[in-house]
């Protein structure tokens, strides 16, 4: 603000979010525009493309697919989050203490201290948060968050919320910036067709620029380049990896099946891997499998999906595997490779375990052998066999490091 504005005349944080959210909400309201009208016919972001442009004395606006053009007049601190890669992209910039909402918080605040607890001075507590799945206006009155770090598309398709509901809430409580779609590159629902899709790093750093917190973007971004840098640099010849899988089961009756390499931030941390599809194509992602369907595609290696949430007893799943029939014929069951991942909605600093975790379970010979894991927190891995210095990312998250 020009040094002489009077106290009166500096706008509050309130005023601040009006302000953004009132033009956002002539956006929601308008909705989306044709590719003929737009001139480009852009489905893909190109990252850091006038995404931080300043509107006038201290404040900024960042673009983000669906909402286009947000101005903010500081920095926002309290965080509404409805999916945990959102929750994830807050926490890895310092404003897990802030986040207000977010789905099954008790449940993900277990899931994400098996991970944390390798950060060095690092806490997290999600317990206790409302649970966002299905929001109410009037709890996000209620909650009264600076951000929403949401995506109003997979609300309204979800929720049967109208464009008129996200205009409200964006001009009387704050901004919508979030982008969702981009997990699996889910068609949007009707009326926001103009969507575009962003891979994990580029949506977090459109969420970084938000927050004004650019240097721990490129931090992070850094030890992620140079992870990805040596995976690639040391996979093995494509007639040389494994076969895989990933599943998901509350119990082993009912169990989904997911591939490794569908498009999509939901596949980040498996998709650059190259290991091959056990099926083949011939079972859509997210199906439901039998054992037998199993033995058919015979996988290498079981990437058992939630594997590390406290009430899992992997054990238990591996032991049920070997006690079926059809099951413990599998060649994954029978060289004991079934191995614990998180979760696929993962913002960077579960990234960055995940990206490790599955390098060794995939390739031991290349990135080294990946602990037996029974329960607890996610195992410690010697530091010379670490693909990422648990320091560094625990002083970036902390704002403690050096850009």
């Amino acid at each position: 603000m020009a040094d002489d504005a009077t106290d009166t005349e500096r706008p509050t944080r309130r005023e601040y979010v009006q302000y953004g959210g009132t033009v956002l909400s002539a956006v929601l309201l308008a909705g989306c525009t044709s590719d003929a009208e737009r001139g480009d016919g852009a489905t893909q972001t190109e990252p850091g493309a006038e995404t931080d442009t300043p509107t006038g004395e201290g404040s900024y606006s960042v673009s983000m697919s669906p909402m286009g053009a947000v101005t903010f007049e500081s920095p926002p601190e309290t965080v509404f989050t409805r999916l945990t890669h959102h929750a994830d992209m807050a926490f890895a910039l310092g404003r897990g203490d802030t986040v207000t909402a977010m789905h099954a918080p008790d449940y993900y605040s277990g899931l994400w201290n098996q991970f944390v607890e390798r950060l060095p001075g690092v806490s997290l507590d999600w317990t206790g948060l409302y649970s966002s799945w299905k929001p109410s206006k009037e709890k996000l009155y209620e909650l009264d968050s600076d951000i929403h770090l949401a995506d109003p598309a997979w609300i309204a398709e979800q929720d049967n919320w109208g464009r008129e509901d996200f205009a409200e809430i964006a001009t009387n409580v704050s901004p919508w910036f979030g982008n969702s779609l981009s997990d699996r590159h889910a068609e949007p629902p009707s009326g926001w067709a103009d969507y575009e899709y962003y891979t994990l790093w580029e949506q977090f750093e459109l969420v970084a620029e938000a927050f004004q917190e650019q240097a721990r973007y490129e931090a992070l971004a850094a030890i992620h380049d140079e992870m990805r840098a040596t995976i690639d640099a040391n996979l093995p010849p494509e007639s040389e990896r494994p076969s895989a899988v990933m599943l998901a089961a509350a119990d082993l009756d009912e169990i989904y099946a997911y591939t490794l390499d569908s498009p999509g931030f939901l596949t980040a941390h498996t998709r650059p891997f190259g290991a091959r599809d056990a099926f083949e194509g011939s079972v859509e992602t997210n199906s439901v499998v039998d054992f037998e369907t199993l033995l058919d595609a015979d996988p290498d290696v079981i990437l058992h999906l939630g594997g590390f949430e406290p009430s899992t007893s992997l054990p238990e799943r591996r032991d049920a595997f070997k006690s079926d029939p059809v099951g413990s014929e599998i060649t994954a069951v029978q060289n004991d490779r079934i191995y614990p991942q998180g979760a696929r909605y993962q913002g960077p600093i579960l990234h960055l375990f995940q990206l490790e975790m599955t390098a060794k379970q995939l390739y031991p010979e290349q990135f080294g052998e990946w602990p037996t894991y029974t329960d607890g927190p996610y195992p410690e891995i010697p530091a010379e066999e670490q693909l990422f210095d648990r320091q560094r990312v625990a002083d970036i998250i902390n704002g403690t490091f050096e850009p």
